[in-house]
């Protein structure tokens, strides 16, 4: 199961990383904005699916975290499109961060008690580092407009703090 998930993880990082490359091109700051906001929605889903199926307290803070910050995100990242009037462009990255997350949503609905909290945690660490990783070396590089580039930069830092949490969280898991 976690070697499935690092796998995963590891497809939509080279997918993010290697969308624009297979377009001949880095991506813009429509697309980018787009593959932010969704790796946000997806976060924002898998948050609400433990919150309903988790009773470990531990599990449910964090998916509350990830619930009101990834919310957050999104929200600035939406006033920012509209006050830019930027339409965010649907690509094959933030496609793939759709089908892969709520692929792995639906493994994680089937499953229950310590077993769904383990598997959740274990695909929010993997997840955080791919997101992380992927902003790092190729979202924040390739934004073209400051103020796009400044909310990845924030996002970065909340969600590299996101990673620290599910790391402590799923060493309980260990």
């Amino acid at each position: 199961m976690m070697l499935h998930k690092i796998a995963a993880a590891f497809a939509t990082l080279l997918l993010i990383s290697g969308a624009a490359s297979a377009q001949g091109a880095k991506p813009n700051d429509a697309q980018i904005a787009h593959i932010a906001y969704t790796a946000g929605l997806a976060d924002i889903a898998n948050a609400k699916l433990a919150l309903r199926k988790s009773k470990n307290k531990d599990v449910r803070a964090f998916a509350h975290d990830m619930e009101r910050d990834h919310k957050a995100v999104n929200d600035k990242a939406l006033a920012l499109v509209k006050k830019l009037k930027v339409t965010p462009q649907d690509n094959p990255t933030s496609k793939a961060i759709a089908k892969g997350q709520a692929d792995e949503r639906a493994k994680l609905s089937k499953l229950k008690g310590k077993a769904f909290d383990k598997a959740y945690i274990d695909n929010e660490v993997a997840y955080h580092k791919t997101v992380d990783n992927a902003l790092q070396s190729t979202l924040i590089p390739s934004a073209n407009n400051d103020e796009l580039k400044s909310l990845l930069e924030t996002g970065l830092k909340i969600f590299q703090g996101h990673l620290e949490h599910a790391e402590h969280v799923a060493a309980e898991f260990k």
